[in-house]
């Protein structure tokens, strides 16, 4: 497997490509099936697949500030966020496995929100927790690989003290 990991650029594209096309395959099947607000229950209490447009980042932060500003925050943004995480994937050392599969993950979930934002305006959004009626906001694919890709790393960070310095050590600037 770790000849996978070899060509950094051939990694990055085979995840890349994967989690964008899932996350765009899912997206579409979801606004192909769905009316806005729909939902679905897929475990009862726990799990609903809802069709809902987020506007806003995370939470819908900022998601009903002037579309002036919002728009094109939210393309602008995210593009430098995409340049920094990939200047910090140039600088994984060859053999931080973990690192490399957390930037990796990380990036295509951000091309994947990106793209939503410069076709529709707005973030499809369809995977929806809740107990009863303590919810969590709704997610979709390209926020998971975010949210795992960080996870990863974070877990890099804190258990191999060792490799994680020197993976963590290509962040610095």
């Amino acid at each position: 497997m770790k000849w996978v990991f070899k060509n950094r650029y051939l990694f990055l594209t085979v995840v890349g490509t994967w989690v964008v096309l899932l996350d765009r395959v899912t997206k579409k099947l979801i606004t192909d099936r769905f009316a806005l607000g729909e939902s679905q229950v897929v475990i009862p209490h726990f799990f609903d697949l809802t069709y809902v447009q987020n506007k806003g980042a995370a939470f819908g932060f900022l998601a009903h500030t002037d579309p002036a500003f919002r728009d094109p925050f939210f393309i602008i943004v995210p593009c430098l966020a995409l340049v920094g995480v990939f200047y910090i994937f140039l600088k994984i050392p060859e053999r931080a496995y973990l690192v490399m599969t957390a930037m990796s993950l990380i990036i295509s979930g951000a091309i994947g929100n990106l793209l939503d934002r410069l076709e529709l305006g707005y973030v499809v959004d369809f995977l929806y927790f809740h107990w009863y009626s303590a919810y969590y906001p709704a997610f979709n694919v390209a926020d998971s690989a975010i949210c795992i890709g960080v996870a990863i790393a974070l877990w890099d960070a804190f258990m191999d003290k060792k490799n994680s310095k020197k993976a963590i050590s290509c962040i610095r600037f």
